[in-house]
């Protein structure tokens, strides 16, 4: 099958004729203003650099309406394995290490339209050629696409899960050819140069050899939908210590890293602006977790925390705090 086959396959999944419209998709889903993109770089090597700093995203937890539902999902569109499950809970991941959990909530009501919570998880593919088989996979095996783009620092496509989660799969530039002005980095969208992905990496497109998650698949970046972003940052940046490398007001997002990653946690109001605390009984997110291999780190994030009112409660090796809109951070030792 050719590449141009594939392309508009990918055109079709993503419920558009052309890759300005897909382009759209990723627009609503990053709400990153057209920037000029890098150069097209090599390959990225597959040390998750996002992985490497000092504190990074570790895992997601979902309340599943149909936990059986969302396990085939994640099992299928993206290849995740099976880690450990009861009869209330799944975890999901990749290379043994665990990355999803859904925690079954049957009587759970789907989360009301402008609520605060989860935008989408973002999961790392540990380079280019992974996210070219990936992208194959979903093509034949039809997994509709809500939009795909490239942001200069990362190529991304976006899906949205059976029960509503937004879900990102993307794969990094290496983080020389990313633009840095001082604590700032350039982060653009602009379309997705599908056949040169397919091109670069040598990729077939007449068979579907994405045989599940690569081992090193991680968690890159959490992007969360929250009422007020001085909130949200008197939280994440003053409290949790987290940088602020892009995005403002204006825009009405801000993204949040650590060691000069683009972004390990981002935060928009464009759904969810004056959002009160997310309510117990609805889908969504539950908790997700930030690792550190620092010891000082965390307990000093721990102290931040309580001096600025946030109660950070003792859980295995570390703690969990909840943030303005009740979203449950924790705070643990990798």
């Amino acid at each position: 099958m050719s590449i141009n086959w594939t392309r508009r396959q990918l055109l079709r999944l993503a419920g558009t004729a052309t890759l300005s419209g897909a382009m759209a998709g990723a627009l609503k889903a990053e709400g990153i203003e057209v920037q000029t993109v890098l150069p097209a770089a090599a390959d990225q090597t597959a040390l998750p650099y996002a992985l490497t700093r000092p504190v990074h995203v570790g895992e997601v937890a979902l309340r599943a309406k149909d936990i059986a539902l969302l396990k085939q999902y994640y099992s299928e569109m993206l290849g995740l394995s099976v880690i450990s499950e009861a009869a209330d809970r799944v975890t999901l991941g990749a290379g043994g290490a665990p990355l999803l959990t859904l925690l079954a909530r049957p009587e759970a009501e789907y989360e009301a339209s402008g609520q605060a919570g989860l935008y989408h998880t973002a999961f790392l593919m540990p380079d280019r050629a992974n996210l070219a088989r990936w992208l194959v996979h979903v093509a034949r095996r039809q997994f509709p696409l809500t939009g795909f783009a490239d942001h200069s620092v990362s190529e991304a496509v976006y899906l949205t899960d059976p029960e509503g989660n937004g879900v990102e799969v993307y794969s990094d530039r290496p983080q020389e050819r990313w633009l840095w002005a001082g604590d700032r980095v350039a982060m653009g969208t602009k379309e997705l140069d599908i056949q040169d992905i397919f091109q670069k990496t040598q990729t077939p497109t007449d068979r579907d050899s994405y045989t599940g998650a690569p081992d090193s698949l991680r968690i890159g970046h959490i992007h969360l939908k929250v009422g007020n972003l001085a909130r949200a940052r008197d939280f994440y940046v003053a409290g949790l210590g987290l940088d602020v490398v892009a995005g403002d007001d204006q825009r009405g997002a801000t993204f949040l890293s650590s060691g000069r990653y683009h972004h390990h946690i981002g935060a928009n109001i464009w759904e969810s602006q004056d959002a009160g605390p997310r309510q117990e009984r609805m889908t969504g997110l539950d908790w997700f977790s930030l690792k550190t291999k620092d010891t000082a780190i965390l307990e000093a994030r721990r102290v931040e925390l309580e001096a600025r009112g946030f109660a950070a409660e003792g859980i295995e090796g570390g703690f969990e705090a909840r943030d303005p809109w009740g979203n449950r951070v924790r705070v643990v030792v990798a």
